[in-house]
């Protein structure tokens, strides 16, 4: 067999000699633009060729400021094509976390949309190795007058289009931090191999059959994972984009959906909760996929997808170091004919391991494998050719492997028989109450089947007795009153008697990261000296 090498640049001729004239939609501040694949290469390979003339060093980073557009997506190719490593930066990082990412990582130059720039330049002067911030017009934001501001347009247009060499598969050719929410972030370096085989798997019929044939819109932000990897695969498989730009609320992407034709949306679940609400009166028949991670997808929220489209929503698990996809929630032939109620059910897990991904339960302490039974629990413990080996340049490396290899997510989960993972909780989530364990996603999903709740978050608060119980944080939607026995009520019939809140509380809005996740760690802080009604008895 040949040795052939893995890398984006095979990727990006695929693209631009099969598909020129497919499509990539990007909203912007000022309406709609549209390019073409055969247009959008062009500017890649000038986009290539402009790193060289502005210094960046042969293996140098490059770091990306930008909502999710077709500049972003040339980026995406143009930087790993030419030899050097995409740096997606979180723009919802606080500031000493982007600052410590961007020094951290050694970016030598940030590409950043206009729209953004206002947010990132009061940190500048912070930024030790960065020697040029990229302006990329979206339509609106003043511009800082400094001589390391240039004009994204001004660079790729004055320059010549790129041939890009060989390169070795297991050069790094993009990296991500996590979110840090403990600590500071930690980065993963992804390599052209690791990409490569991520795609190929993400292009299955049981992951998430990426094709020629779809229309892509990924909510997902592009900073985050490599918006699912759904850019590599698409232009991998010749997929056309609509990316969304700034406005990630509902109706307008409601709107890109139905004028678009799109096949595939993804995002989190709380972009899912309000498009559920604004889906009314519009035709999005041709959705045939809408996959949804970041956080344990409410049954509900599924299964109101399935009531107004017909598509329950595609559940997925992963994380930073796992590229991201771990697990697609894919129903084997052999089950579909069990009744709708169990499918939802079974809807809710994580899934099934994708290809080339292996996955296993372990007891934490011990390292001990428990069974795929659907009822022992342990740490959820992954290995495969796109799962992290480390963290970059980062002494926490050595936590995070077995001795024998395999990577510790930090996620609780159980198996079935049938292999499908289920996630019970973070490790730091779990709630341990009278030497017994409470599962806080679990509470949540029920709780958010509630008619009345349009969020619901459980901490633990500390008991005297019981060590720790559960405080079920809640929010209402509009025109609702606070019922805390009508909540109690919802979830006896659902979960063991023990598990039940000491007690609810109606706030607001619940805290999210800077990924869109629920925040327990603002919760904890917020009620750290809560008193429970149960205190004493």
């Amino acid at each position: 067999m040949q040795d052939f090498p893995l890398t984006l640049a095979h990727i990006f001729h695929r693209a631009e000699k099969l598909f020129p004239k497919k499509s990539i939609v990007t909203a912007t501040a000022t309406g709609l633009e549209e390019t073409t694949y055969g247009e959008w290469a062009d500017a890649t390979r000038r986009l290539a060729s402009a790193l060289d003339e502005l210094g960046v060093s042969e293996d140098g980073r490059v770091g990306t400021f930008a909502w999710n557009s077709a500049h972003h997506l040339q980026l995406y190719f143009g930087v790993p094509c030419a030899g050097r490593v995409l740096h997606t930066l979180n723009i919802r990082l606080f500031p000493e976390q982007l600052v410590y990412s961007i020094n951290h990582a050694g970016d030598e130059v940030l590409f950043v949309d206009r729209t953004l720039i206002a947010k990132l330049w009061p940190l500048a002067d912070k930024l030790s190795d960065v020697k040029h911030f990229i302006v990329m017009d979206d339509g609106s934001g003043d511009i800082p007058d400094d001589s390391r501001v240039l004009s994204f347009d001004e660079v790729i247009s004055g320059s010549k289009p790129a041939e890009f060499s060989e390169l070795n598969e297991r050069r790094g050719a993009a990296m991500c931090y996590s979110s840090g929410t403990t600590g500071d972030p930690k980065g993963v370096v992804y390599t052209h191999r690791s990409i490569v085989l991520h795609s190929l798997v993400c292009m299955g019929a049981d992951a998430l059959g990426i094709s020629e044939k779809d229309v892509l819109l990924p909510v997902v932000p592009m900073f985050h994972v490599n918006a699912w990897g759904l850019p590599f695969s698409g232009v991998f498989a010749g997929s056309s984009f609509v990316f969304p730009g700034p406005n990630m609320t509902p109706e307008p992407l409601v709107e890109l959906i139905e004028k678009h034709k799109v096949t595939v949306a993804a995002g989190v679940p709380t972009i899912w909760m309000g498009v559920l609400g604004a889906l009314d009166g519009h035709n999005v028949s041709s959705l045939r996929a809408i996959p949804c991670g970041g956080s344990a997808v409410p049954k509900s929220l599924s299964e109101g997808f399935r009531e107004k489209t017909g598509l329950p929503i595609l559940h997925a698990w992963g994380m930073t170091e796992t590229s991201p996809i771990g697990s697609v929630c894919t129903i084997k032939s052999s089950l579909a004919s069990k009744p709708e109620s169990e499918l939802a059910d079974l809807r809710s897990s994580q899934g099934l391991p994708v290809a080339l991904v292996e996955a296993r339960i372990a007891e934490a302490a011990s390292g001990e494998e428990l069974p795929w039974d659907g009822e022992a629990f342990g740490e959820l413990q992954v290995r495969g050719p796109f799962i992290a080996s480390g963290y970059y340049d980062d002494d926490r490396s050595k936590d995070s492997l077995t001795d024998d290899g395999w990577f510790r997510t930090g996620d609780v989960a159980t198996i079935d028989p049938e292999g499908y993972i289920r996630i019970v909780d973070r490790t730091k989530d779990l709630i341990k109450s009278g030497g017994e364990w409470i599962s806080t996603v679990e509470l949540e999903n029920e709780l958010m089947s509630h008619p009345a709740v349009a969020e619901a978050a459980v901490i633990a608060v500390p008991h005297s007795k019981w060590q720790e119980r559960p405080l079920a944080c809640v929010v209402l939607k509009d025109g609702e009153v606070e019922d805390k026995d009508a909540l109690r009520s919802h979830l006896e019939s659902r979960v063991a008697k023990f598990w039940l809140p000491d007690d609810y509380v109606v706030i607001e809005e619940i805290p999210k990261t800077t990924t869109g996740k629920f925040s327990k760690k603002d919760l904890r802080e917020r009620f750290a000296d809560y008193k429970l009604p149960t205190e004493g008895a």
